[in-house]
């Protein structure tokens, strides 16, 4: 792969480049909702609950807080300051900032391709959650029978052309929002859609809480019990806060690229964490008292959302209005994860090659109907289409996931606190000297260049069967 031509001049100290006006957020609330509507996805209502089930519960949620602070938090803020700086895609905002003839937009080159086929296979999910909407309201999936419950998820997911027809309509979807720009698209969208996630959250967790033995549930997901920790449960946690935060993979640099100049990176992306953990822990309260209410067992693993969610939902009153109101969250999670995730590649496709956004984005959605066809197809006509025992939905979440996600957060890391350096870090962040906390700056510049790419390095060689 050559080089990418450096189509603007480089800035002085790494300034901001004189270009064309640009399209961006228009609000503090429009970046909140927009940044946290890129962490918040199907990973707070559907992993972060089985996940949490099946470490023990509170003390994975205990461990999972601290490796946020630790892995996640960093890179975020690295990825929005380091966007923020060169006001340009994730690739060129790396050609801009590094110093000449260093391949360090390779970082932002990783993140594409990671960002493009991680879409390619969580289109169908979120194509499985857009159609479970619909067999929620038709009253086909409200079953207390696990293998009636099964056996409507396997209709789903070995009739390819419902597989494709979901996948293509969720796709059309966010390329419809994405049309519209940043302000009047990804914006204007999130801004209604993430309080109305919250809204749904709190109806359906406050109905879980008043279940007969929802006590159990809540003691489990707030009485830690320490000697479930083990060091597999650290990694784990250190995964999850990794890979549930939208990083890695050039969402939050292209997003940091339409921060205003005034924004204040670190309280934001902390106010983004928080809010993602809120949503994660308003989930876990959803879902764990009801699971606990009815007999289930909260270690169901990915089966949980599809299989073990209906089946809650059928032994309470109300259950399919409930169970109608879940899903449409669980999309709306999902809505908002796909729309800074195809802004990537998009990003990089108008200002790399110049092309309209329109075309930019059409190119794409074409592009992921047809690779992200051999996902949809994985469990129907692609099933033995496999390399080195993986269909195409296993092989590209395992090679995003556990090579260019890790790589990406490492590099990033190391070039803000090795390359890029101190002096430019703390100018970046304290929006010119303008926001003073040096305490603050020199424990996350620490953390930055010692802490994260070692603990990333530790969750990649885990994800690799390493250890």
């Amino acid at each position: 792969m050559t080089q990418p031509a450096r189509t603007a001049a480089r800035p002085a100290k790494d300034g901001p480049v004189a270009q064309a006006a640009r399209d961006g957020f228009t609000s503090s609330f429009g970046v909140l909702a927009a940044t946290l509507g890129s962490a918040v996805g199907l990973g707070n209502i559907w992993k972060f609950p089985y996940l949490t089930g099946a470490n023990g519960g509170a003390g994975f949620l205990l461990v999972y807080l601290i490796a946020t602070l630790l892995v996640a938090l960093p890179v975020m803020i690295s990825e929005i300051m380091l966007g923020r700086r060169a006001k340009a895609d994730a690739v060129t905002t790396l050609v801009r900032l590094a110093p000449a003839r260093q391949p360090w937009w390779l970082i932002g080159a990783f993140g594409v391709v990671a960002a493009f086929l991680i879409l390619a296979f969580y289109s169908e999910v979120a194509a499985w959650v857009f159609a479970y909407i619909f067999k929620a309201i038709a009253g086909d999936i409200l079953t207390t029978d696990p293998a009636q419950a099964s056996k409507s998820f396997a209709s789903l997911v070995t009739d390819p052309i419902a597989s494709l027809a979901w996948q293509w309509a969720v796709l059309a979807l966010i390329g419809g929002i994405l049309l519209m720009g940043v302000a009047k698209g990804i914006e204007a969208v999130t801004k209604r859609l993430m309080p109305l996630l919250f809204l749904l959250l709190i109806v359906i967790g406050a109905r879980s809480l008043t279940l007969p033995g929802a006590s159990a549930g809540l003691e489990f997901l707030f009485a830690p019990d320490f000697s479930r920790i083990t060091p597999a449960v650290v990694l784990t946690a250190m995964g999850l806060a990794f890979f549930k935060l939208s990083i890695g993979m050039g969402t939050m640099m292209t997003y940091g690229s339409y921060f205003r100049a005034d924004e204040n990176v670190p309280a934001t992306a902390l106010r983004v964490m928080s809010a993602d953990l809120f949503v994660s822990m308003l989930a876990g309260i959803a879902i764990f008292p009801a699971v606990f209410a009815f007999g289930f067992k909260p270690e169901a693993g990915p089966s949980l959302l599809f299989i073990t969610i209906p089946a809650v939902f059928a032994n309470m009153p109300f259950g399919q209005l409930f169970l109608v109101l879940f899903f449409v969250l669980a999309a709306i999670a999902a809505t908002g994860a796909m729309l800074s995730i195809l802004e990537v590649p998009v990003s990089v496709m108008s200002e790399r090659l110049g092309w309209s956004r329109k075309k930019a984005v059409l190119v794409n959605l074409l592009l992921l109907a047809a690779i992200g066809s051999t996902c949809a197809l994985s469990n129907s006509l692609a099933a033995d289409m496999q390399l080195f025992g993986l269909n195409a939905f296993d092989l590209f979440d395992y090679v995003s996931s556990n090579i260019l996600m890790p790589v990406g957060g490492i590099g990033l890391t190391v070039f803000v606190a090795w390359v890029w350096g101190r002096p430019r870090f703390e100018e970046a962040l304290s929006n010119g000297g303008r926001i003073a906390n040096r305490a603050l700056l020199d424990v996350l510049f620490f953390i930055t260049r010692w802490v994260t790419p070692l603990l990333i390095l530790a969750v990649m060689l885990k994800g690799l069967g390493v250890w």
